[in-house]
């Protein structure tokens, strides 16, 4: 006889922090979106102000649901930064000052005694495609092009973090450039510091455009500007010069691009085809499907349900709840 578990039975939190805004939802045992909401917040105002803000989020989406706290069984977040061997606590990021050490679990826990699983952005996004994708593709290359830029690892159907969590950072390897950009981590000519959404606005302001964050460049790209197009082109190329490598080394079935920038997906797309598909080894490269998420912007809210739904329902926690009665 087969079990299964009715949707009903509970929700879950799931949360997806940005640099520069937060995303919640409140999802079934099935995965199913319950409640949304979305928040601006500098990840910079620091753990207390943007944690405590997401609990809130977390209790009004409770309220619109109609639920009360002891329906929920589980937390996932992902935050844009490297995580601690114990999936709880933020370890040192260039986006993320003030986070260092820091255990999520007292600020989003308080009255509820259920799990919380912390994961980087770019890991929890891969994961968004498990009931999708990665029922038929086992090795996923998950590419996050917004404000930051960062690769989620899926291999043999299972998430590659690392020896210690840092698999991925590929916005923080070095381009080969001239004019010598400073990174937000304090190096010279990282990817980001040429490709990502932050440059591009500095590329856009300092040609005199009135852009304040990338959600604005990809805005007049998809209006047709010229100038945005061609800069989340040219960020495509720069993105798919390092994935070259990539593909190379590790041979993957697909590349899922996704994050903000990826909403203009026809420019970005076709920059990081270019690069790919004239660099990478002929064979590797041969089948290798480069495609958007799915799940467009509500990606990271996917993939941090996801994270906690595998906790939530496996084998041990569900032998620990049968024992409980």
């Amino acid at each position: 006889m087969r079990l299964s578990f009715a949707p009903s039975a509970g929700a879950v939190f799931a949360a997806a922090v940005g640099r520069s805004r937060i995303q919640v939802g409140l999802c079934d045992l099935s995965g199913q979106t319950l409640a949304l909401a979305t928040h601006d917040q500098d990840v910079a105002d620091g753990p207390a102000v943007v944690l405590t803000r997401v609990r809130e989020m977390f209790d009004e989406l409770l309220a619109e649901a109609g639920l009360s706290s002891a329906s929920v069984r589980g937390i996932g977040v992902s935050i844009p930064g490297v995580v601690g061997p114990d999936r709880a606590t933020a370890l040192s990021a260039p986006a993320l000052p003030g986070w260092e050490g820091v255990s999520v679990v007292p600020f989003l826990t308080r009255d509820l005694d259920v799990p919380v699983i912390l994961e980087r952005d770019c890991n929890a996004m891969a994961l968004a495609e498990r009931d999708g994708l990665m029922t038929t593709h086992h090795d996923i290359v998950f590419v996050k092009v917004s404000t930051g830029i960062g690769v989620g690892l899926v291999l043999d159907r299972r998430l590659h973090r690392g020896f210690r969590g840092v698999a991925g950072e590929l916005g923080h390897t070095k381009v080969v450039r001239t004019d010598g950009r400073t990174c937000r981590c304090g190096s010279i000519d990282c990817l980001e510091s040429h490709a990502s959404g932050w440059a591009l606005v500095e590329e856009m302001r300092g040609r005199g455009r009135d852009v304040g964050h990338v959600r604005d460049v990809v805005g007049r790209a998809l209006e047709g500007d010229g100038e945005a197009v061609s800069l989340i082109r040219e960020s495509g190329r720069m993105v798919g010069d390092l994935l070259v490598g990539v593909v190379n080394l590790l041979n993957p079935q697909a590349i899922v691009v996704g994050g903000d920038l990826a909403r203009a997906f026809e420019p970005l797309l076709a920059g990081i085809r270019e690069s790919v598909y004239a660099g990478a080894v002929t064979l590797a490269s041969r089948d290798l499907r480069i495609l958007p998420t799915s799940h467009g912007e509500l990606t990271g809210v996917v993939g941090a349900a996801n994270l906690v739904l595998a906790q939530v329902l496996s084998p041990a926690a569900v032998d620990e709840l049968l024992v409980r009665g």
